[in-house]
């Protein structure tokens, strides 16, 4: 190794220490736009299956029946259980080929290291419905990548926005996920200190008895259709009420999500980890390595980076929001599309109250409705604001048509299949240096 080597790995090692974000690994990140790459860990569920689907919506606390009872499913249009809208987080079998030339090593390895990395915001499109004991497979890669001076941090932020693209057997997508995650330097978001004047709510029993009561008013559409000729702009939907957020609530979005691709474990396979990944272990106050991620669940992780408590995950939110739509379009209806933009952490003991009102409908019964979302903590703050497009049957036209994907997102889904097998794989393989 070159002195100038020597020099450049100090600095990149005194950069990560203090969680700062470098013009280098700007430059890796903007590289890798549009390179399928595997996913460090295997799906947690590597096939849907009925137990798979009901444990996710239990995380969820989405009690709906079309997601838990196939006996319910089987008597309405889907013809059998389906998953809650967001569940392919869960799932997904990735068979693009792990890099083994030295370049692409080098261009996906440890970028960022050492910063705090928050998800912004994620944008769901779905085409057709995960059914148990049919296989998903997904694709990964980096979609979009911008830098920015952080309001949260002090410092300077990266953005970026990774697509993840889940197709069935056949190669026909069955959603993608555009998911934003903002990576900011550790060092500022201490020095900020924007979010140091923010307590831990302490409820009493009349504020608990409110927030008990819009649970109780919750309502399902279910087998009731949501006729789209009944639908007008400044129709408001029955809210959805999540928490106070619990330590239980994280451990159960775990239970049904899986570790969402960390590859985190207990016992030898945190070991496992440890060796591959030694910076994603920071040591407690007694010395013992655990995971960065623990800020979720650690309170003296949280506060030791300049953030009040622990909070949750974004997919989380993701899941209570669609939680709302799919109550409100019934078991007839479709969750077409959902953009959500995070503005602010859901703290432990922080309630999440999801609501929304019809923004637009089009003139013909296949046009999807828009609907403006959000979600707000008892202290009245948005933490989470977006749109969603469903599509709703017709007493005219009949039942819902599903969304047709475009020919370029087919084109793609017919390549994450064939690299299972076939000369058509290893071609493609040969002709893009995997």
């Amino acid at each position: 190794m070159t002195t100038a080597e020597t020099s450049a790995g100090s600095a990149a090692d005194a950069a990560a220490v203090e969680g700062r974000i470098t013009d280098e690994d700007i430059e890796r990140a903007r590289a890798q736009i549009g390179v399928p790459v595997n996913q460090r860990d295997e799906a947690w569920n590597k096939l849907p299956s009925a137990d798979t689907i009901s444990h996710f919506a239990f995380g969820c606390g989405d009690d709906n029946p079309l997601f838990h009872d196939p006996g319910y499913g089987a008597k309405t249009r889907w013809h059998g259980q389906i998953a809650p809208p967001t569940f392919p987080i869960s799932t997904g079998v990735d068979q693009t080929p792990k890099f083994t030339d030295p370049e692409r090593k080098k261009l996906f390895r440890g970028l960022f290291r050492g910063t705090g990395k928050y998800y912004a915001g994620v944008k769901w499109t779905w085409y057709q419905p995960v059914y148990a004991g049919r296989p998903v497979l997904c694709e990964t890669y980096t979609l979009d990548v911008q830098v920015k001076e952080s309001s949260f941090s002090g410092g300077r932020s990266v953005k970026e926005t990774y697509r993840y693209l889940y197709v069935d057997a056949n190669g026909i997508p069955i959603a993608t996920r555009d998911e934003s995650y903002i990576s900011a330097e550790r060092q500022g978001s201490k020095k900020s200190g924007k979010y140091s004047n923010i307590e831990r709510q302490h409820w009493t029993a009349e504020e608990l008895a409110e927030v008990d009561a819009v649970y109780d008013a919750e309502e399902r559409r279910g087998v009731d259709p949501n006729w789209w000729e009944d639908v007008s702009v400044g129709d408001v939907l029955t809210p959805v009420m999540k928490g106070p957020l619990t330590v239980v609530d994280i451990i159960s979005m775990h239970m049904g999500w899986g570790w969402g691709g960390y590859g985190v474990g207990p016992l030898k396979y945190a070991r496992e980890l440890r060796k591959r990944m030694p910076a994603f272990y920071v040591p407690d106050e007694y010395g013992v390595p655990d995971v960065v991620q623990r800020l979720h669940w650690d309170a003296a992780r949280a506060q030791a980076l300049g953030i009040p408590a622990p909070y949750d995950y974004g997919q989380m939110r993701a899941a209570w929001v669609s939680h709302l739509l799919t109550n409100w379009v019934g078991d007839d209806g479709w969750l077409a599309e959902m953009e959500l933009q995070l503005r602010g952490f859901n703290y432990h003991g922080d309630t999440h109250k999801c609501t929304g009102v019809v923004s637009g409908k089009g003139s013909e019964p296949d046009e999807p409705v828009s609907i403006e979302v959000k979600a707000t903590n008892q202290r009245g703050e948005d933490t989470t604001k977006g749109t969603a497009k469903v599509l709703l049957p017709s007493k005219q036209t009949g039942a819902v048509v599903l969304p047709t994907p475009n020919d370029e997102l087919r084109r793609r889904g017919a390549q994450v299949v064939s690299r299972i097998s076939g000369r058509v794989g290893e071609e493609m393989r040969r002709l893009h240096g995997e």
